[in-house]
């Protein structure tokens, strides 16, 4: 495949959703292009603005949480797979507003807690919290909202 392919089939693999740096390379990889080739492509791409690390983080972690609902532990997680820079999620956890994720998460762990039909406490608290805590929400938050609902069982 020659460059000026390669960079057509990737500005509409960039274009039709945001893309990081790892999965660009990724398909450069499956081009079986050389490493020079890569990098002018990659270069073409960041100079035309088809691909862009800081935007990309923000997108995903507003898409994530908004859309799947994860918490910023997941979501640090995941960007961290992605090879995105720390100052990069750190931009991106900005995306979400403290008041966005805490109605979030008081919605989530509300649901959560109606739908386990568990009669044992202990083990309905552990479904609980291992639920919220695998969707990536502080634990600190988890155990708190656990203890405010068990207190409280008539008012959800």
């Amino acid at each position: 495949m020659t460059i000026k392919e390669a960079i057509q089939k990737l500005e509409h693999f960039c274009a039709y959703q945001e893309r990081c740096h790892a999965e660009v390379t990724s398909k450069l990889y499956d081009f079986k292009m050389t490493s020079d080739e890569m990098d002018a492509v990659i270069v073409h791409l960041i100079e035309q603005n088809f691909l862009n690390e800081t935007r990309f983080a923000c997108s995903f972690a507003r898409g994530k949480h908004r859309i799947k609902h994860w918490g910023k532990i997941r979501i640090t997680n995941e960007l961290k797979s992605r090879q995105i820079s720390a100052t990069n999620i750190k931009l991106a956890l900005k995306e979400i507003s403290a008041e966005e994720y805490q109605n979030t998460f008081d919605q989530l762990s509300e649901r959560c807690w109606e739908s386990i039909h568990e009669k044992n406490s202990l083990k309905k608290r552990k479904k609980f919290c291992d639920y919220l805590l695998r969707r990536g929400y502080e634990s600190n938050l988890v155990y708190d909202k656990m203890k405010e609902l068990e207190q409280n069982p008539d008012q959800f």
